[in-house]
């Protein structure tokens, strides 16, 4: 199993959410290169990284040090957060992005979803961010009537490979991961699923990789301590 360590990026600051509220945003760390490079020599191969104004705007916002970070390390770098065109998709792969995600565009826009998985394949990843159950996008602020596993299928059609699956109600509030949720879609789809969201301690990776899920995403936990990123990949056994 693949961990992915965070780093959430809003008005070029690290920060974290409570349950994707922006008003509950704290930074949590004093450079996302310097967080980014720390990662890396802890053993990480992946990072994930989100544009928070990007996914708000609807346009890319954080691209200036989000290419600083690329830059910096050797890390595989999966993006999100205002990815809506074709051209934001190419810019991004192009400038050393390996994989980025779709989210509000896969809800609002499945042509542009398909023609993108068609033409990029592994380099697209879908995330799904659900409220009780139901599609939340456009930065969690807008909550669908279109159910996670209905939209899941429909992403899966079209040759997607990657879904990252966010229960909301567990982002940032280091409760645990939603198990239900993860392996009600686990066994929904063929899709390779990275879970997200209420990771907090080494117990919850033991319990992720049960459910024999391709990656987790972690990041408070490891901000705060709770959660060793060395311990994380040793239960892995990404090392």
């Amino acid at each position: 199993m693949v961990i992915l360590p965070a780093i959430d990026l809003k008005d070029g600051q690290c920060v974290r959410l409570f349950r994707g509220d922006y008003s509950t945003a704290h930074r949590v760390a004093a450079s996302a290169v310097q967080t980014a490079e720390q990662f890396q020599k802890s053993g990480a191969k992946w990072l994930h990284m989100v544009d928070l104004n990007g996914a708000k705007a609807a346009v890319p916002v954080n691209s200036k040090l989000i290419f600083q970070v690329v830059r910096s390390t050797d890390l595989k770098v999966e993006l999100g957060g205002g990815i809506r065109t074709m051209q934001a998709v190419e810019h991004y792969l192009q400038s050393g992005i390996s994989r980025v995600i779709l989210g509000s565009a896969a809800l609002a826009d499945p042509d542009f979803t398909a023609k993108a998985v068609r033409k990029y394949g592994d380099q697209i990843a879908i995330g799904i961010d659900a409220r009780n159950g139901m599609v939340a996008a456009e930065g969690w602020t807008h909550t669908s009537h279109m159910d996670y596993i209905e939209l899941a299928k429909r992403v899966e059609a079209v040759g997607t490979q990657y879904i990252i699956m966010t229960d909301i109600d567990r982002d940032g509030m280091l409760t645990g991961p939603n198990l239900e949720m993860l392996e009600k879609l686990q066994k929904a789809v063929s899709c390779k699923i990275i879970a997200s969201g209420g990771v907090s301690r080494a117990k919850d990776i033991e319990d992720l990789k049960a459910l024999h899920l391709y990656g987790v995403i972690c990041g408070k936990a490891l901000y705060n301590g709770d959660l060793k990123l060395e311990e994380a990949l040793e239960i892995a056994e990404e090392k």
